[in-house]
């Protein structure tokens, strides 16, 4: 059975990983709709079968080549976007997780235009929503406090 992500039936679970390393946060260009050609978190969709955390580190590999250890929940938020009669086109339940790299070189690869590394002032130049500067934000404050732990 195929998922339509577009008019879907119900909420589609989405997964992604907010990965920081030496102080900057991996960000991705999206290839195709919602958000294509805008930055964001690396992520996708869940797969039936699939575990979230599976999900995540399959998202990552395909999306950026990088092999992550999934450290943290971060947050859960819907994104939800109608088309111009109102209908729901989309409508999205994602998880984020704040990722640590195991291995690999970010490479923008599966449906990514591109990759960067990006310091916490820096977030503001790439144009993120509201909702993923948000994210990653919370994701720095994390990844502040772990480090500080170790």
């Amino acid at each position: 059975m195929t998922v339509r992500r577009e008019y879907p039936d119900r909420p589609l679970v989405g997964v992604g990983g907010v990965v920081i390393a030496e102080g900057r946060a991996l960000l991705i260009r999206r290839g195709s709709p919602p958000l294509e050609g805008e930055w964001s978190i690396p992520g996708g969709m869940l797969e039936v079968g699939e575990t979230i955390e599976e999900g995540v580190r399959r998202e990552l590999a395909e999306e950026t080549g990088l092999e992550v250890r999934v450290a943290e929940f971060i947050e859960v938020f819907e994104r939800i976007f109608p088309d111009q009669d109102g209908r729901t086109k989309y409508h999205f339940v994602i998880l984020d997780y704040l990722c640590a790299v195991e291995s690999g070189e970010a490479r923008a690869a599966s449906d990514v235009r591109d990759v960067a590394w990006a310091r916490e002032d820096e977030l503001a130049q790439y144009s993120l929503t509201t909702t993923a500067t948000r994210v990653i934000k919370r994701a720095f404050e994390m990844w502040r406090a772990r480090t500080a732990a170790q």
